[in-house]
């Protein structure tokens, strides 16, 4: 791989990225505190673990808190939480780096529902920047959805598709609307089996069996809203302007946020 990674973020897609990455060189990723940059140690520890072949490494995932080290990369990151303001202050630092590496630095957004133009925009260098929506588990799905500012230079598209490649992932283009295009025509559903318990009152596992049984799916649909995260599940929804159902704002509420919290729809041990 031609570039070298810069991941802000110490979450499950900022570790799941490096992990992915790390059979390819040194990769750098951004936390923003000792405690949470302990957990993402040990977090790109276990993934790659799992990644039994292809000579993925965890040492070389070298994990910062000085957000300045990453402008040793050639291509990088944002991958903190789902909301605007964070993310947009994180690429505004990002685009301010001076790069060490002998080029420009592309910029990226792993954003699932938020306008690229408009974080784009945030990070000050709209030419030079993309959105890389990876999906979760990282090592293991192999979309990316590529979306580009109207600004983005054609070598930043071009060093975005390669980058893909090298990661081992299908890359498609997507315009730049809510949701793109997984999210938008996947949450409506998955909300509909929410509201289905509520008018039913059906069990979670029995609507989830319907669907991995009936319909073929590989998890169901209230299973895979506890896998995603109920807060970035809700986020998603009203970016895309999906009615979300109040049962799960309820679970949010309560701090039942799916299998990251220990219990959403689900109890988890």
């Amino acid at each position: 791989m031609e570039e070298r990674l810069g991941i802000a973020g110490a979450g499950v897609i900022a570790c799941g990225l490096a992990a992915t990455a790390s059979r390819h060189g040194e990769v750098l990723l951004w936390a923003r505190s000792d405690e949470s940059a302990e957990r993402a140690r040990n977090s790109v520890a276990k993934n790659c673990a799992k990644l039994t072949e292809g000579g993925f490494d965890a040492d070389n995932v070298r994990v910062v808190t000085d957000l300045d080290e990453l402008a040793h990369a050639t291509f990088l990151v944002e991958a903190v939480v789902e909301h605007h303001g964070s993310k947009a202050q994180v690429l505004a630092d990002l685009g301010e780096l001076e790069c060490h590496a002998g080029e420009e630095a592309v910029i990226a957004t792993t954003t699932s529902s938020l306008s690229i133009a408009e974080l784009a925009q945030a990070s000050g260098r709209p030419d030079s920047f993309v959105g890389l929506h990876v999906f979760n588990p990282v090592p293991r799905m192999e979309l990316v959805e590529l979306v580009f500012p109207g600004e983005a230079a054609e070598h930043t598209r071009e060093r975005a598709r390669a980058l893909c490649e090298a990661l081992g992932k299908t890359a498609v283009e997507v315009p730049d609307i809510p949701g793109f295009v997984v999210n938008r025509l996947l949450f409506p559903y998955l909300f509909s089996a929410v509201e289905l318990l509520s008018e039913t009152g059906m069990e979670p596992a029995d609507v989830d069996r319907c669907m991995t049984l009936g319909a073929g799916m590989p998890m169901g649909p209230i299973a895979l809203l506890d896998f995603v995260g109920l807060d970035v599940s809700q986020a998603i929804g009203e970016a895309i302007g999906a009615a979300v159902p109040h049962k799960l704002s309820e679970l949010v509420g309560a701090g039942a946020l799916g299998r990251k919290a220990g219990r959403g729809f689900y109890d988890y041990d």
